[in-house]
């Protein structure tokens, strides 16, 4: 197949604007599949996609394409993620591509997230197609939504597409435009060997499969694969297309989009953004733009049992082939034995994880509060990274606290944004600006505390605003902060799972609203509980969860009160002995009341 005659594009969108719905189309039009293997969201393989509706994974698929003008095209679409904890997918599937649709719902218009992948498209001198989608939808809002996108990326009016994936409108119009105005790729065929790591994926009988986009050269079988980031030499078995299933071929040339398997059983020797060349043609240089997104929300990942500790290890090794943004470290806990300490995107994502690991790893996990990564100057003159509160240097060594901080973007109707200021208040966000995108939708930039928004900002923005807010951020830097470590004590052990680290603010508040969510959660014992909250080492708060009491004094029918006192002088000194080496369960319920608490 000649270059010429290939197209590789992605669609980027915000959650449920219809990226997997036009993918759907696209297929049927091409004949890809059959109607008999045709099903709703067909490259959404995952049960959580299909019941969130959104896309976790991105899924590279090729078809072919016979054009009016009698010539067949390969089209290689790479479907994106639309969710803010999922941009490190996104940039990924944009370094693969020359071309992106756009697009927009037309009953939404354009969103938060819409916005920054758009620019993570323009940065990677990509041809934007803009497409408006559900227009036969009756509360479409055509022309607003077209004023949106033309302020937005700067296109005329006319060269927008109206479409409707679910109804089939304007689908061969966007086949037209993907054709006449994506560029193909170049032929570089001649060159030496250069493929770019997309994406990854683990298979029990083949080990480590990386999904590449050859931008120089050929990769066949027979040739030996090297890495740019180690020195590891694989022979290649296998090359092939994505249809849906993988299609063996006999070589990848330049242009081309596919895999590669090489028998590579060590998980860490893929690293996705790497490039891969061949001994036999081999380049000196890798390719450039891409960048590593470093997690910013980081949580503890516990088995319930505490045998399953080497199971958790290699279902998260495994996790991370498929994402590389998932980072994590054994630690352990005093409260939960050993387990994992694990970066992420976000709490979605770490949300989908979590639950990953328990549907296809029949795992019982214990999470502990997701907290944000700190960097503390000590007197010293040192300076640390803390990702939980147990590492927290002693306040005596402390000279400031730095806190990450993050430039956030919310589009939102004009009626709401009132409300929604109130909210980034309360927060401790700085207003920088608001625009306008139409008469009606609004554009706030602020500058929030990452600490802040990562437990219910989200929930609480949908909320306020009936669900039309959307909100997207990305790290801007670390500042200093009047921050607090804020321990709580359960029967006088310091509980790691449940301290936090929080501004001088609210940390009183915090730390009474614990107390008394937690007394409530902590199941009675046989003796007396007391729930403590400590800053800097002072208690601030307490709570007492009452003794179970048993009656001794059942039995005692009539008699002299003094052989019920005896009783109940024996009964008191058990319970004294019993405090003294009790120990106190603590249910999941009670690690994740940090989340519970309201700051309002």
């Amino acid at each position: 197949m000649k270059t010429a005659h290939i197209r590789n594009f992605c669609i980027i969108a915000h959650i449920d604007h219809g990226k997997s719905t036009l993918a759907d189309r696209l297929l049927e039009e091409t004949n890809t599949l059959s109607k008999k293997e045709m099903k709703a969201q067909v490259l959404d393989s995952m049960d959580l996609e299909r019941e969130r509706g959104i896309t976790i994974k991105s899924h590279p698929i090729r078809m072919e394409y016979e054009h009016h003008d009698g010539v067949t095209y390969v089209l290689n679409l790479i479907d994106t993620p639309g969710h803010v904890d999922f941009s490190y997918e996104v940039s990924r599937s944009l370094a693969a591509c020359e071309g992106a649709l756009l697009l927009v719902d037309a009953a939404q218009g354009v969103e938060a997230q819409t916005v920054s992948n758009t620019y993570l498209a323009i940065e990677n001198n990509l041809t934007l197609i803009p497409i408006i989608n559900k227009v036969d939808l009756q509360s479409a809002m055509i022309d607003d939504v077209k004023m949106q996108m033309v302020e937005l990326i700067g296109c005329d009016e006319n060269d927008i597409i109206e479409a409707s994936s679910k109804s089939g409108i304007g689908i061969q119009d966007i086949f037209n435009v993907i054709i006449n105005r994506i560029d193909p790729p170049k032929d570089n065929s001649e060159q030496k060997s250069r493929a770019l790591i997309f994406d990854s994926m683990y298979d029990n009988y083949k080990g480590a499969i990386p999904y590449v986009r050859v931008f120089d050269g050929v990769l066949k079988k027979g040739m030996t694969a090297q890495f740019f980031t180690h020195d590891r030499e694989y022979e290649i078995i296998e090359t092939g297309h994505f249809v849906l299933e993988k299609v063996k071929t006999k070589e990848l040339r330049a242009g081309d989009v596919g895999y590669v398997v090489a028998s590579i059983r060590d998980m860490g020797h893929i690293e996705p953004g790497d490039t891969i060349t061949v001994k036999e043609n081999k380049a000196e240089e890798q390719l450039p733009g891409y960048k590593k997104i470093k997690p910013m929300v980081f949580s503890g990942l516990y088995p319930a049992e505490a045998d399953d500790y080497e199971q958790l290890r290699r279902a998260l090794e495994k996790l991370q082939l498929n994402d590389a943004s998932l980072e994590f470290t054994p630690e352990t806990s005093q409260a939960l034995g050993f387990g994992f300490r694990c970066g992420f995107l976000g709490l979605l994502h770490m949300e989908i994880i979590q639950e990953r690991l328990e549907r296809e790893f029949n795992l019982d996990l214990v999470t502990t509060t997701p907290n944000v990564v700190y960097q503390v100057l000590l007197r010293s003159g040192e300076k640390v990274q803390v990702d939980t509160p147990a590492k927290m240097p002693p306040i005596g060594d402390i000279e400031a606290i730095l806190e990450p901080i993050v430039s956030a973007e919310i589009l939102t109707p004009k009626k709401y944004i009132g409300s929604i200021m109130t909210l980034c208040q309360k927060k401790r966000g700085i207003y920088k600006n608001t625009q306008y995108l139409s008469p009606e939708k609004a554009q706030l930039h602020y500058d929030l505390p990452l600490g802040e928004i990562i437990f219910d900002y989200y929930d609480k923005l949908k909320s306020i605003s009936s669900g039309y807010a959307s909100f997207d951020y990305e790290f801007k830097e670390f500042e200093k902060a009047q921050l607090q470590k804020l321990d709580i004590l359960i029967h006088s052990d310091s509980v790691d799972a449940l301290s936090t680290i929080c501004h001088a603010d609210d940390a009183y508040q915090r730390g009474v609203a614990l107390c008394s969510k937690l007394k409530e959660l902590i199941p009675r014992q046989m003796f007396e509980v007391a729930i403590q909250a400590a800053l800097n080492n002072r208690i601030i708060a307490r709570t007492t969860v009452k003794a179970l009491k048993k009656n001794v004094t059942a039995k005692c029918y009539g008699g002299d009160i003094t052989r019920k006192r005896k009783l109940w002088e024996k009964q008191k000194k058990g319970k004294k002995r019993m405090k003294m080496i009790g120990k106190v369960e603590i249910p999941q319920e009670a690690l994740l009341a940090v989340l519970q608490i309201d700051n309002d």
